[in-house]
């Protein structure tokens, strides 16, 4: 359990023995894009760790973002992180930014885009193009989404890499747009890519897990209507994000279905979550038999198995709403079913 925002920070930041041997595996520096988001700060962290850890110091971490938020900025430098500040999308000329051999890209654009998706088309795959451009002699780890497939029968084990994307909605179109943008890259300039399809991170302050939680703790009705979910603690999504590195390859960039093994079923996540914060949990909506859904077997087979399964991530989010500990107040709107988010 956590007492302060502080100690899950140190949590998400220690690495693994495994991550520790990968990094020093790695030759050159790192530069992460889009840093300053809900990832991102400890990613870098994380990153800045490994590489201590693996004998690696002098290696580089750069922090790349607009930072808005001066204090994560001040306490990444003071870890050890190169802060750039950058806006990415003022312009496409990326020569100012520091060379490195990695390349963890995490930049998206995704709330509010149905109101504007000219936005979504500009972050998700104008940009990455720009980027491959730009790093294209380095290894990068592209962040996508499991929303470029199509919502699956919550019996079917959830869809696999090798299933054709079918994207519901111009945001997950423009994140295909993404991923084939890095794909070109692989195929045309030699660029080694790796593509990280991830669903629904968790992290305690937001996440799948504390949407519901917040609900239940302010007496609202949970949504069951897209009843089935997979989550992943954001500790191992960043882990497999930087070990991927090692694995990102051309012509054909790698592709990996990132999140947890269970399909975690909404009603019973919402049952126990109540029960453990001594509210009652009330629903809205039917299941529906579909339900947005990945395989993630291969990456648990290169990775392992996420080392917090779900049963401690219920307990751990309960206990964090229940000491009154902050949430990030960014939903994760995982019961929308029409691609409009």
């Amino acid at each position: 359990m956590f007492t302060s925002e502080q100690q899950l920070e140190d949590r998400l930041a220690t690495p693994s023995a495994d991550l520790v041997a990968d990094m020093g595996r790695l030759d050159g520096d790192l530069v992460v894009l889009g840093a300053g988001g809900k990832m991102g700060p400890s990613l870098v962290r994380l990153a800045r760790r490994a590489l201590d850890a693996a004998g690696r110091g002098s290696a580089r971490v750069y922090a790349v973002s607009r930072w808005s938020d001066e204090a994560a900025a001040k306490a990444l430098t003071e870890q050890g992180v190169d802060v750039v500040r950058h806006d990415l999308m003022d312009g496409d000329d990326l020569a100012g930014l520091p060379d490195a051999a990695n390349v963890v890209f995490m930049v998206g654009a995704k709330f509010g885009t149905s109101a504007a998706p000219y936005q979504a088309w500009a972050v998700n795959a104008a940009l990455p193009a720009a980027v491959a451009r730009r790093y294209r002699d380095s290894a990068i780890a592209a962040f996508s989404t499991g929303n470029v497939y199509p919502l699956v029968d919550v019996a079917s084990g959830g869809s696999a890499e090798e299933d054709r994307p079918d994207p519901v909605g111009e945001y997950a179109m423009s994140c295909l747009g993404r991923e084939r943008v890095f794909e070109h890259a692989a195929a045309a300039y030699g660029t080694r890519v790796a593509i990280l399809r991830l669903n629904y991170a968790v992290d305690l302050r937001y996440g799948v897990v504390a949407d519901i939680a917040a609900a239940l703790a302010a007496g609202e009705p949970v949504d069951v209507t897209t009843g089935h979910v997979n989550v992943v603690w954001q500790g191992y999504a960043n882990e497999v994000a930087l070990r991927a590195l090692r694995h990102a390859r051309a012509p054909e960039a790698f592709t990996l279905n990132l999140t947890g093994p269970e399909t975690a079923s909404v009603r019973r996540t919402a049952t126990r979550l109540a029960a453990a914060l001594g509210v009652e949990a009330t629903f809205t909506g039917r299941e529906s038999g579909t339900a947005l859904l990945n395989d993630a077997s291969r990456c648990h087979g290169l990775f392992g198995y996420p080392d917090v399964p779900l049963d401690t991530l219920i307990a751990w989010q309960a206990d964090w709403i229940s000491r009154g500990l902050p949430l990030s107040g960014k939903p994760t709107k995982f019961a929308v079913r029409d691609g409009r988010f």
